[in-house]
């Protein structure tokens, strides 16, 4: 039977594009070595199988055997990364300098040490240009070491010159290792809890953002430092939903890039990403027009293919892109096209399968699953939605898992499913119980659904005014409003009061939307 296990040389082979296979074989070519083409045997080998299959392997190409088999392995990963460095050289500017910082350590071995010297100052300026402190750091420490050893320059003040060089650079990269904790900090309660669940969650986030981050910023901080920064405070904002401070970080954090524009090419992945987050933000506020202006540029910036050079940013802008497209449906309650959509998305994510971080995967269950409650489709639904109850793992998106759990309860209710709808009230209220999660929304809709079995046809509509109009009173408070961003609860009230469906309710609110 096939290797199930995953590997790294064959999932690394299986991600090479046919011209990263081609410049591999050229690159293994030119090694001149028998044992570089028994190493360039066993890629082919691998290359040729959809499965990982090492008994395969060693039974087609005899002149492998099964002794060697760890050590090729190793010798081709090395070989196929050695290459890759080499071809995506010209794409990242760090790689470049990083070689060129080894020449100049070369220069200075054989005795060169003005040649080392110039290329040293060469890498300082590129590195400084490209916003890379740490690599003018080793550029700078370096010259530091060639002049503390070597009398190769006469001019005045040349000591004192370099010193400060490093007293600055080091100044900048501490601030930016600070900044980067912090928003890296932040970002991680929010993936774990998601938004403040009441007023002692506030305090508690805002403690330590006050205790980690400055004010302001210095004067004269770098391109890093500001990034961070307005990271940190994205991330902070979002916790605790204040969306309109959230959209003012994310649209500097954009800007930032506006005013570099080389970085876009460079630092592609945050660049989008801050699109992505002043989108998220827009979202939330329901600031419509504006959304879509965003949403066009992230479409237009993806659509250079020059852009995609690389898996990862392929892979992100699918996550970015399919994200915002599936919010843009959910803000113009255009539930049964998006729908239409789903089979797309569905097949992308198989493909990106082992790229994909789970965080994002349960994310697109849930926005499938609300695309086919929004169009009434309820038992589809409880298809995706079960997908994220059943993923045992709870310390990631606890807020995740709670609010697909009460769209669960509501989509039973739709669905007919009166038999089950008791005992998954129990369930979900024991699980609701050991998260410490419930919520004045959720005791509401708990309440509602254990009568609701029991009530006279006539009675329903009466019990639809009198649970929106609680939760109405609930949501106009600051931290009462999270479970209200998950799910549209008091458009599926008024659609039941109504007699419509959620699709034409929602609706008639996105043509009141600026």
């Amino acid at each position: 039977m096939p290797n199930k296990t995953s590997d790294p040389v064959f999932q690394l082979i299986k991600s090479l594009t046919q011209s990263e296979k081609r410049h591999f074989r050229l690159f293994a070519n030119r090694q001149g070595s028998t044992e570089g083409l028994k190493f360039l045997q066993l890629f082919d080998a691998f290359d040729a199988q959809e499965h990982h299959d090492e008994e395969r392997v060693l039974t087609q190409v005899p002149t492998l055997k099964r002794a060697q088999l760890a050590n090729l392995k190793a010798n081709l990963y090395k070989q196929l990364l050695a290459s890759l460095r080499i071809y995506h050289a010209g794409q990242n500017p760090d790689i470049q300098l990083h070689e060129q910082l080894d020449y100049a350590r070369v220069l200075y071995n054989k005795g060169f040490y003005q040649q080392s010297l110039r290329m040293l100052a060469r890498v300082k300026l590129a590195a400084q240009q490209a916003e890379l402190p740490h690599v003018a750091l080793l550029a700078i420490d370096f010259e530091k070491l060639i002049e503390s050893q070597y009398i190769t320059r006469s001019l005045q003040g040349r000591a004192e010159s370099l010193a400060a060089e490093a007293t600055a650079t080091a100044a900048h990269l501490s601030q930016q290792h600070a900044l980067s904790n912090a928003s890296l900090r932040l970002y991680g309660l929010y993936l774990q809890t998601g938004h403040a669940r009441n007023q002692a969650d506030h305090e508690r986030f805002t403690a330590y953002f006050r205790a980690h981050l400055p004010e302001q910023l210095g004067r004269g901080s770098g391109f890093w430092e500001k990034l961070y920064f307005y990271q940190a405070h994205v991330w902070y904002h979002t916790i605790n939903q204040d969306f309109k401070a959230c959209y003012r970080y994310a649209q500097k954090w954009v800007d930032l890039f506006e005013q570099a524009p080389h970085l876009k090419e460079s630092q592609t992945m945050l660049y989008i990403k801050g699109l992505h987050n002043l989108l998220a933000s827009l979202f939330n506020m329901q600031y419509y027009s504006k959304f879509s202006e965003v949403l066009q540029t992230l479409e237009d910036f993806s659509a250079n293919q020059t852009r995609r050079a690389t898996p990862n940013t392929e892979i992100l802008l699918f996550q970015y892109i399919w994200t915002n497209r599936i919010n843009a449906c959910f803000l113009e309650a255009r539930f049964t096209e998006g729908v239409e959509i789903i089979p797309e998305l569905l097949e992308q994510l198989g493909q990106y399968k082992a790229q994909l971080d789970l965080h994002r995967t349960l994310v697109f269950y849930y926005k499938i699953a609300c695309l086919y409650f929004g169009s009434g489709q309820y038992r589809q639904a409880i298809k995706y939605l079960n997908r994220i109850i059943d993923h045992k793992d709870l310390s990631l998106r606890e807020d995740l898992q709670c609010f697909a759990r009460i769209l669960n309860l509501v989509a039973h209710y739709e669905a007919g499913q009166d038999a089950e709808l008791e005992y998954q009230v129990r369930s979900v209220y024991q699980f609701l119980a050991k998260m410490n999660d419930q919520q004045p929304m959720q005791v509401e809709v708990f309440r509602f659904l254990r009568r609701v079995g029991h009530l006279a046809p006539g009675q329903l509509r009466q019990e639809f005014i009198n649970l929106k109009a609680k939760l109405e009173e609930i949501a106009a408070r600051p931290f009462e409003r999270r479970p209200f961003l998950y799910f549209d609860i008091i458009s599926w009230l008024e659609s039941k009061i109504s007699g419509r469906s959620v699709q034409d309710v929602m609706q008639q609110k996105f043509l009141t939307m600026k």
